[in-house]
């Protein structure tokens, strides 16, 4: 008999995760979790696992980052994991002498915690008797929008690393008119997602040079491309504070752009996030739901939120099954 799907939510995002179980048609299963007096975490699995497929669904909450990176370790010590957010996905190279590459570090603490998944000729081998972890250590993580791909190859075993840009391009030609858009990285590193949305569109491209001078903090602006009487579509994989959203946006005001929207994968809006883009030159600023927003919409007239509960819940369904998850790489399920 196939086993079942257990699905279970760390505490930073239940609101996707009842999403996906809806979705799915499953109930989402009971856990605890609770943080001693001295802050130590406790998680206990409110009903059996055993020889179960279990999934669990964490983001990373503004703020409460490390307790939900320790809850989810504590979690995939027992189950395997299905992850919409990477935490420390920004500290992806070693920068300058003596800094950590702490997405490393991650990567390690997730394997080492237990994350892993069997496929079907796996559990024939175990119920056999052999020694799974010997012929095959099979274990796979599933993220949203990785800042950067090379984190992929700081895990050692496979990585399904999902992406909005399906769902992105079904908000434009639904909300918009294609051929007066023009597509907009805010920076270089982010040049290849906006051109392989721009070329699925047929569209024009455009890029912004930007400078530095510190984290979180934006220096000059330089626009390379044509926005005039254009609307010009802003396209990134995380909002933090918004600054650079806010500074790009206006550099394409000033090069005449028809208006200026921005479509972001994870809306993490730290800090005054939400006072920028609410003075922005911006009229919309899209995010999926893989961080948790709490009152950020209502505090935010400018804010539109896609939901991706519906691409999770297929790559559960399609890894349960040991179907290709790659189809929605590329497809946004409807």
């Amino acid at each position: 008999m196939a086993n079942e799907v257990k699905l279970l939510s760390g505490s930073s995002h239940m609101e996707l995760t009842n999403k996906v179980a809806s979705r799915l048609g499953i109930e989402v299963a009971r856990t605890m979790s609770l943080n001693y007096s001295n802050q130590e975490t406790s998680v206990t699995i409110g009903e059996s696992v055993r020889d179960e497929d279990v999934f669990i669904i964490q983001s990373t909450a503004p703020g409460d980052i490390n307790n939900g990176l320790m809850e989810l370790l504590i979690m995939i010590h027992a189950c395997r994991t299905a992850s919409p957010n990477f935490p420390y996905a920004r500290q992806d190279k070693k920068d300058k002498s003596r800094a950590p590459i702490s997405a490393r570090l991650v990567a390690n603490m997730l394997q080492t915690a237990g994350a892993n998944r069997m496929s079907p000729t796996d559990r024939d081998i175990q119920a056999q008797g052999l020694p799974l972890l010997t012929i095959c250590a099979l274990a796979d993580i599933v993220t949203v929008d990785l800042h950067a791909s090379q984190i992929q190859g700081f895990f050692n075993v496979p990585v399904d690393n999902l992406y909005a840009e399906p769902s992105f391009l079904r908000y434009i030609r639904e909300n918009l008119q294609v051929d007066e858009c023009v597509i907009v990285s805010p920076d270089a590193g982010g040049a290849k997602r906006a051109t392989a949305i721009a070329d699925r569109l047929n569209i024009p491209f455009a890029l912004i040079h930007k400078e530095r001078p510190r984290p979180n903090v934006v220096g000059r602006m330089v626009l390379v491309g044509d926005v005039k009487d254009k609307v010009a579509i802003l396209v990134d994989d995380m909002a933090d504070t918004c600054g650079t959203l806010a500074k790009a946006a206006a550099v394409l005001k000033e090069n005449d752009a028809k208006s200026v929207l921005a479509l972001v994968t994870h809306g993490i809006l730290s800090g005054s996030a939400i006072e920028t883009i609410n003075k922005s030159c911006l009229t919309h600023l899209v995010v999926t739901n893989t961080v948790p927003l709490g009152d950020k919409i209502n505090q935010c007239p400018k804010l539109r939120v896609i939901d991706l509960s519906p691409t999770l819940a297929e790559a559960i369904r399609r890894t349960h099954n040991g179907e290709s998850v790659s189809y929605l790489f590329t497809h946004a399920p409807v």
